[in-house]
């Protein structure tokens, strides 16, 4: 496969600069060096997880593997993959098709809902299973991906065959599907799926909050409603930790009663696990989103939102990113193994570029110095630590992480 455009934002350009005050890992030294790193576990990324022609369904098709899910294919995957590729253009020649690949792997399994959203899952046979419907994280995801891709490569380029796809229409249908079946119309709180319905048409999961791409949702479409979803998360997300997490500002995995006007975090299993309403497999997502905000947008709410979560683990495990667990409860109580996934450490080093002098109020240069060390520490144990081929979540977790810590993000 070979990219048949110049990638405009390459990988490693670092040509969109992040808000004022916002940290960088000092441990490499220069920044070439950490693009390296992020380069290094890419190519583990893609050969451990990115599958291509019959096994997915036809020659041109790529899918991103997941050996750690319910089913082999799963949406937000496919997700991951397309924003990681496009993020990578430059980096790898490949990236432009690997793209397009996905993307038709994508296009050929729509809800059964919607033709313009994604059915979630598909078995080793490239059925679709599972109810055939939709995950909002996946979408969300695919439609930010298309947003990347139209601003990378621009529309109408490149394809297998060399048919281009118009990169931007496909994701303003994506994006208009979603807020018609994934957004609820009262709330404009994120569902599950355009499948929730009755006591789960209540519930909302954190970790699809995702701030950057409701601005780049409402910047695609001119949508003033994509504004309201973002205040009303944002506010959400400060209602929650002040309520129920003034010590931690951990988020639950899952709200409910978001429809009562008294939304709170998920009194025990509502669709998951009895962790649903404690810090645990979703919303452990929950700084790396708000910080890859924080630092693109400078928005006050996300960046003192990533702030609280970074010194908050950063005084629970005395610096030592070792001592992050797999699971908190909101007090941050922990009950997860230690020696924690890259789901759960990784995240932590994007909402700690948001320590930095400048970012705040006023200038504290011993706990300044306390969070480039937080933040070098971090960031070496992500570098020690590839992906693992068993655990395809974990590392789309970190490569995404690294993206963002390492200054090759942007919002398009």
């Amino acid at each position: 496969m070979t990219g048949r455009a110049e990638a405009r934002i390459p990988f490693g350009a670092h040509a969109v600069p992040y808000a004022p005050g916002t940290l960088r890992p000092s441990r490499d030294g220069d920044p070439a060096a950490a693009d390296r790193r992020v380069l290094d576990h890419y190519e583990l990324w893609k050969a451990y997880f990115l599958r291509s022609g019959d096994e997915v369904g036809g020659r041109g098709r790529c899918a991103v593997f997941t050996p750690d899910a319910a089913y082999p294919f799963v949406a937000e995957a496919q997700g991951y993959g397309l924003v990681i590729t496009a993020l990578m253009a430059g980096a790898d020649p490949d990236a432009h098709a690997l793209f397009d690949g996905i993307l038709r792997y994508v296009l050929a399994h729509p809800s059964v809902h919607h033709p313009d959203l994604h059915a979630a899952q598909q078995d080793a046979g490239g059925r679709d299973v599972g109810g055939r419907d939709s995950a909002t994280d996946g979408d969300l995801d695919i439609a930010y991906g298309l947003l990347l891709a139209d601003r990378q490569w621009g529309s109408g380029h490149g394809g297998y065959g060399g048919h281009g796809y118009d990169y931007e229409a496909l994701a303003v249908r994506r994006i208009d599907a979603v807020m018609e079946c994934e957004v609820h119309p009262t709330t404009r709180l994120t569902r599950l799926g355009d499948w929730s319905s009755g006591r789960y048409d209540e519930v909302s999961r954190t970790s699809d909050w995702m701030p950057d791409h409701f601005r780049a949702f409402r910047a695609a479409t001119g949508d003033p409603r994509w504004d309201e979803v973002l205040d009303v998360h944002l506010s959400l997300a400060g209602e929650l930790r002040a309520r129920h997490a003034p010590a931690t500002g951990l988020l639950p995995d899952f709200v409910v009663d978001t429809t009562s006007g008294a939304p709170r975090p998920a009194p025990g299993q509502v669709l998951e696990s009895p962790h649903d309403g404690d810090y645990h497999w979703n919303a452990c997502r929950a700084p790396w989103r708000l910080g890859a905000d924080a630092v693109t947008s400078g928005d006050a709410r996300t960046r003192a939102a990533a702030r609280g979560l970074s010194r908050w683990a950063r005084a629970a495990t005395g610096g030592d990113p070792g001592r992050i667990r797999s699971g908190y409860r909101l007090d941050g109580t922990a009950y997860g193994d230690p020696g924690s996934s890259p789901a759960f450490f990784a995240p932590f080093a994007v909402a700690a570029l948001t320590e930095g002098e400048g970012a705040g109020e006023g200038v504290d240069h011993e706990a300044a110095g306390a969070a480039q060390g937080w933040l070098d520490a971090l960031w070496a144990r992500m570098c020690a630590a590839p992906p693992d081929p068993a655990r395809a979540y974990a590392a789309g977790v970190q490569l995404q992480s690294m993206l963002v810590v390492s200054h090759n993000y942007w919002v398009p």
